[in-house]
């Protein structure tokens, strides 16, 4: 199933098109086609998808037919078979994309046009014999609608059983730790962009003060460096915090702030410890010196 194909506002245009039929209590076609016009409901085609028309299209089916259900009011119904028709008749493609219809949808179908027989609307049997005079039907086993739904249940589970085992098997491990770590602060980012600024400031001046007396024609690429050494790890932190976002957005597994701040106080006892080593080092050498 296509994952980048947001199918909801569809789905809820179609909802809101039946709702305006079902609320005026019509039954006859001409009054569906003047709601359906009113509407502009042709150019629901206009928003649709560049890729994956034949997924995009049956999901607008099977969304409609999901409107005839037996527990649905007549109108209701009525109103999915119409609509059916209309999304079929007014699609733009070329062929166009028959409807997927499951054993089980053709008896609600039959039991829909015998239903209107009875009330005397004599739209729903032309239609319904129209359509399968064009063979735009495709029969199967399959409800696709629920089949959907189905699919959409077990990718959830699927989600948080993932969730569930990247937790417990990250948890208290090196792993954890490279999951949060700070790419920037680990390689003190801001110090090294200062020092290859500097670095590169120096070498330059070095070699501007060289021309004077020599030819430093064979060394002036060394002053010309494309890329500071700062700019690079900079680009290594950057590609590795989109990277570690990437895993947080598939994994659901995000640092808490209690991590964060563990982290964080880990840094500033490793800030500590080395600037008591430098206090006992310097009384060291006074003590030598006395």
């Amino acid at each position: 199933m296509p994952s980048k194909v947001n199918l909801s506002p569809f789905k809820l245009d179609i909802d809101e098109l039946i709702n305006e039929f079902v609320e005026g209590q019509w039954t006859s076609f001409p009054d569906w086609k003047k709601i359906w016009r009113s509407m502009k409901f042709s150019y629901i085609y206009e928003a649709a998808p560049a890729t994956h028309l034949g997924f995009f299209m049956q999901s607008l089916y099977a969304h409609t037919i999901g409107h005839m259900n037996v527990s649905a009011s007549f109108t209701r119904r009525l109103g999915g078979l119409y609509c059916l028709y209309c999304l079929y008749e007014t699609q733009p493609f070329k062929p166009p994309f028959k409807i997927y219809l499951s054993l089980g949808e053709l008896k609600k179908l039959k039991n829909l046009v015998t239903e209107a027989k009875g009330n005397d609307v004599k739209a729903a049997a032309s239609l319904v014999q129209r359509m399968l005079e064009k063979d735009v039907f495709l029969f199967g086993y399959l409800d696709l609608e629920e089949a959907a739904k189905t699919v959409e249940k077990l990718t959830e589970q699927d989600n948080e059983i993932v969730k569930c085992a990247a937790k417990k098997l990250f948890k208290g491990t090196r792993i954890e730790h490279f999951l949060h770590l700070d790419m920037g602060r680990e390689l003190g980012l801001d110090e090294l962009k200062k020092l290859s600024i500097e670095y590169a400031e120096s070498k330059q001046h070095a070699i501007e003060e060289a021309r004077k007396v020599v030819n430093v024609q064979d060394v002036e690429h060394l002053a010309n460096a494309k890329e500071l050494v700062g700019d690079k790890a900079e680009k290594v932190s950057e590609s590795w915090n989109a990277r570690k976002e990437q895993f947080y957005d598939k994994t659901g597994v995000r640092p808490t702030e209690e991590q964060a701040q563990q982290d964080n106080d880990s840094d500033n006892n490793d800030d500590y410890t080395r600037e008591l080593e430098l206090e006992l080092q310097l009384f060291d050498e006074e003590l030598d010196e006395q």
